[in-house]
């Protein structure tokens, strides 16, 4: 075990470990998409109390997190129009459009969105959420740009680097630097940042990386629950983390060496690991997910990466809408 440990990873640890013969009830039904019930447990001694907490897969790296009445989203991408991507087509040009019909039904409300970078599968909604619901923003400075650039205000745009750890009176959000994802050849789509306002954008390639996050939520009395939106990681900066539950992106290539027995060191062996953003998200958000072949195939292959790395880990394969309480 690393002696470079932040003081409070042993505490985080020992809360998380202590915590699993309790837990056991709360994951045991968690299989091939089924949720279980919530353990019962005492009320948290804050000002707030949460309510029951549930965990809702919105396709791609998306979630809704219902905390009681309080809703907190992560990527919410809904409009899911077609791209040409997964027909082997990609289309840059494609227009950014939002399905508000599909978008306004689902995302009827949120205190807080959650970005971890800003390619359209993770941004696309982002601004009319907010707009419609006034939630707050959290995300890069290019996320922040970005949503001036939509004609939010800078009251509703909270930009974050990585390291924060931020109390909204029932949970904690903790901001985690990370890494993008790369592709067959070593890049990815549409690299950069913006520094200041850029025009509206119109289309997809208007939306670059703009650097990414990893978030981590602690419920008060609930779950510690870990979101990335891309398959890398800076291991360093996921040090005493120690979430009880993970939500890990399916690599696409193998260009990033190590990357599931990296991850699953880093988190120190969550006790339930979630894969994202395996489906095909230019397919309508309705069950079973749809898949393609090869990505079949890789999220085959990181099921058995997870059990071969991190084999006391529980893995869950989501289905969409599906409330999970862990």
């Amino acid at each position: 075990m690393p002696e470079n440990r932040p003081a409070g990873y042993a505490r985080r640890r020992f809360l998380r470990d202590t915590a699993v013969g309790a837990a056991a009830v709360s994951t045991a039904g968690l299989v091939a998409g089924i949720p279980a019930q919530a353990a019962p447990s005492a009320p948290p001694a804050r000002r707030h109390r949460a309510g029951a907490v549930s965990f809702r897969w919105w396709g791609t790296a998306g979630w809704r997190i219902d905390i009681g009445d309080r809703t907190v989203l992560v990527d919410p991408y809904l409009s899911r129009f077609d791209t040409g991507l997964f027909r082997g087509a990609f289309q840059p040009d494609t227009a950014l459009t939002v399905a508000a019909d599909v978008v306004d039904r689902f995302a009827d409300r949120a205190e807080n969105i959650l970005v971890t970078h800003t390619h359209w599968d993770h941004f696309n909604d982002v601004p009319h959420i907010a707009a419609r619901t006034g939630a707050r923003v959290l995300g890069t400075l290019t996320a922040y740009h970005l949503g001036l650039a939509y004609g939010l205000p800078t009251g509703q745009l909270a930009p974050v680097k990585g390291g924060e750890v931020l109390d909204f009176d029932g949970y904690t959000v903790e901001v985690v630097g990370s890494l993008h994802s790369r592709n067959a050849a070593f890049s990815m789509a549409f690299p950069g940042v913006r520094v200041s306002p850029p025009p509206r954008p119109t289309k997809v390639s208007d939306l670059p990386e703009g650097d990414t996050l990893a978030y981590q939520i602690r419920v008060d009395g609930g779950p510690s629950v870990f979101f990335m939106g891309a398959s890398d990681l800076d291991e360093r900066r996921y040090a005493g983390l120690a979430p009880d539950v993970a939500m890990i992106a399916s690599a696409a290539t193998a260009s990033v060496a190590d990357y599931v027995p990296r991850l699953m060191a880093a988190l120190d062996h969550p006790r339930t690991v979630v894969p994202v953003h395996w489906d095909n998200f230019e397919t309508p958000l309705v069950n079973p997910p749809t898949v393609a072949a090869t990505d079949r195939d890789r999220l085959d292959a990181l099921i058995a990466e997870v059990r071969r790395a991190s084999p006391r880990s529980r893995v869950v394969v989501p289905e969409y809408h599906t409330a999970y309480r862990f």
